[in-house]
């Protein structure tokens, strides 16, 4: 049986160790305070820093980059870490962007982490999106990350990424066992947009993982920024007559999770 041990540093910013790999998801490491504009009259106050500095994070092998083009899921303390990584794999968009050699991948397309004494890494970019019908060239591409390596006795690691519930989502479900999700939340709602929502809920989270039957489901992206509109209480309210239980990890803590 494989272990990964996740490391949920705030927001969507996790660090996940397995088989000597070490990946960071969605690197934000500013301080708290400042507000962001994330276009069309949108934006977001970030309200709590990061449960561990970018000083005390062991050396990277990959950035898995849901999307580059908002401060939540990238920061400017994030964006000056990517130089010093292995690699960045993000939305093909994305990787135009940011340059430096990083990987661009469309939904279903596959990179894979080889190095001499670790077994490989397969990286499969998951379809998103983020917002409602039509919204893609206002809020831009997205993708999540599907993991596979050798060893996994319960199925992938699937990281969703910011995106509502539609049918890119559930499609993860026919074309992987889904052993373990990093469950992007929060119920991202814009004043300026009103009762649109540009994330899931946990009545979203409780309709996807009914399809997908995880063993673990670990949310993230629900906390520390004033654009989410759903935090814990809510979601474990959602999940209360559901399984499986949500794995919640405390931010800062290692934990480990059997995949």
């Amino acid at each position: 049986m494989s272990e990964a041990r996740i490391t949920h540093i705030g927001g969507p910013t996790t660090l996940i160790e397995v088989d000597g790999w070490r990946l960071l998801t969605d690197p934000t490491f500013d301080p708290p305070g400042r507000r962001y504009a994330f276009g069309w009259g949108s934006s977001s106050r970030k309200l709590v820093g990061p449960a561990v500095a970018v000083g005390e994070l062991p050396p990277i092998d990959a950035v898995l980059l849901t999307h580059d083009h908002h401060a939540d899921n990238l920061d400017d303390a994030g964006r000056a870490l990517l130089p010093s990584v292995g690699a960045v794999v993000t939305t093909y968009s994305g990787a135009a962007r940011l340059g430096g050699g990083a990987v661009g991948l469309r939904p279903w397309s596959v990179h894979t982490l080889r190095q001499s004494g670790r077994p490989p890494l397969e990286i499969t970019a998951t379809p998103c999106r983020h917002g409602p019908p039509l919204s893609r060239r206002i809020t831009g591409d997205v993708v999540g990350f599907a993991l596979r390596w050798p060893g996994q006795e319960h199925g992938a690691l699937w990281i969703t990424g910011d995106s509502v519930l539609y049918d890119g989502l559930r499609q993860v479900g026919t074309r992987f066992e889904v052993g373990t999700m990093l469950l992007h939340l929060g119920g991202v709602q814009f004043g300026v947009s009103g009762p649109l929502r540009y994330t899931m809920t946990g009545a979203d989270g409780v309709e996807l993982c009914s399809l997908l039957t995880p063993r673990t489901v670990v949310p993230v992206h629900y906390e520390g920024w004033s654009h989410f509109r759903q935090g814990r209480d809510g979601i474990e309210a959602a999940f209360a007559a559901t399984a499986p239980e949500l794995t919640w990890l405390d931010l800062g803590k290692p934990g480990t999770v059997p995949i």
